[in-house]
């Protein structure tokens, strides 16, 4: 069974996500931590717990959900993940940072790129990724069936989707993607989005504006 620890870091309020199993392996996904003190919230949870980090994931390469990334693979030595076709947002996350007034440092660049439908197994657990372009061109959530659980990035938000109007977005392909991949997963998948609150499939399916 998939436990999970949610951090709510940087002044953009990302989610990150600790998760891991009895084994004690974890992963780290979208690592926002953008000073000091958060780097330590999040490196003394781990740590207090016994946890051996085994994957960084990344479910997007913006810059508010990798500000982290540095960091933590040189904390705990451990790979980077994310799809490749947000290579280019890593490449380059000084600059879109910029934009927003933020200063980041360099991302490594990931040591595995993801594909869709691969499965990434830490202890006892396994992921599935889920690609769904169109908040970016190689966002993606990562699904646990056994446990009904779904982390979403920016893909669905509670009452929301994700903004289409950055580089790469497509509103379309996001709107696409949401209804044949996501929707049709059990009504009780806990989602837990980038930022705000969690939700539930079966609630974005009845509730969520953007998707009727």
């Amino acid at each position: 069974m998939i436990k999970l620890k949610n951090f709510v870091f940087n002044e953009l309020g990302v989610n990150s996500f600790v998760l891991y199993d009895k084994t004690g392996d974890c992963i780290i996904i979208d690592p926002g931590c953008n000073t000091s003190q958060q780097q330590q919230e999040l490196h003394n949870y781990i740590i207090g717990n016994k946890l051996k980090p085994v994957f960084i994931i990344n479910t997007h390469g913006h810059f508010d959900h990798v500000f982290g990334n540095a960091w933590a693979k040189t904390i705990f030595k451990c790979p980077l993940l994310m799809h490749a076709d947000d290579l280019n947002q890593i490449e380059h996350i000084d600059k879109y940072a910029g934009i927003f007034g933020f200063i980041v440092d360099k991302s490594p660049l990931p040591d595995q790129l993801l594909k869709d439908n691969e499965v990434i197994t830490f202890g006892e657990s396994q992921l599935k990724v889920i690609h769904v372009p169109g908040h970016s061109p190689g966002s993606i959530c990562l699904y646990a069936e056994s446990d009904h659980l779904l982390i979403c990035g920016d893909v669905l938000f509670y009452g929301s989707i994700g903004r289409t109007d950055l580089p790469g977005g497509n509103h379309k392909a996001l709107i696409r993607g949401i209804q044949e991949k996501l929707m049709i997963l059990p009504p009780e998948t806990l989602v837990w989005p980038g930022h705000g609150p969690k939700t539930t499939i079966g609630h974005e399916h009845d509730t969520n504006p953007f998707l009727k």
